[in-house]
């Protein structure tokens, strides 16, 4: 897989539950951060502190503008997973994101997801992580996923194991999650043997 020149196309996918995963967009931050603020306290336990900019309209739109310049860059894919076809559901149930994609002979990304309190437990984090994997492996030409979790995680790691990931350790003070220092268990997916092109 030689070094891309411009991103890989991100085209919409309907998942079956409805949902829509989409790339990221500028006129994603008001749904974004009311999505945000309505799960605080879901995400709080599982999430690094923010700063006072985050929860406001303008630091939602400065995000956006930095994953999409990831984006173009190719080392990140930024989705949506937009609620707009499931009856009585918000414009977004969550967001996956691949970050740290790199290429050369390791060909890898990490994997990253959060799905709306009221709709957790319905399969949507299982559906969009299974098109995240066939996007990196067909789209992205990957060879492997990596993800962590908090140790009390065991809903995200039923998903990761679900979708083929197998745990690989832990790592000691991994991440810096809702104010100290946090021990994590990392997952990985081997997608395939694939050539690197150096």
């Amino acid at each position: 897989m030689t070094e891309p020149d411009s991103p890989a196309p991100v085209p919409d996918t309907p998942l079956p539950c409805g949902a829509l995963m989409r790339l990221v967009r500028p006129d994603d931050a008001p749904a974004l951060l009311a999505a945000y603020r309505r799960n605080a306290a879901h995400l709080a336990p599982t999430e690094p502190r923010r700063g006072e900019r985050f929860a406001t309209l303008e630091g939602q739109r400065e995000r956006i503008a930095g994953q999409l310049r990831e984006w173009e860059a190719g080392r990140a894919v930024p989705w949506v997973l937009d609620g707009s076809g499931v009856p009585g559901a918000p414009p977004v149930l969550g967001t996956l994101t691949l970050t740290g994609i790199v290429r050369g002979p390791l060909l890898s990304a990490s994997v990253g997801y959060w799905v709306d309190q009221g709709h957790t437990g319905r399969g949507l984090a299982g559906q969009a992580l299974a098109h995240a994997v066939a996007y990196a492996r067909d789209a992205l030409g990957l060879h492997r996923l990596e993800a962590g979790t908090l140790l009390g995680n065991t809903a995200s790691q039923r998903v990761l194991l679900r979708a083929g990931f197998t745990w690989y350790g832990t790592a000691p003070d991994y991440l810096h999650i809702a104010g100290a220092w946090r021990d994590h268990h990392r997952y990985q997916l081997i997608l395939g043997e694939v050539e690197p092109r150096l």
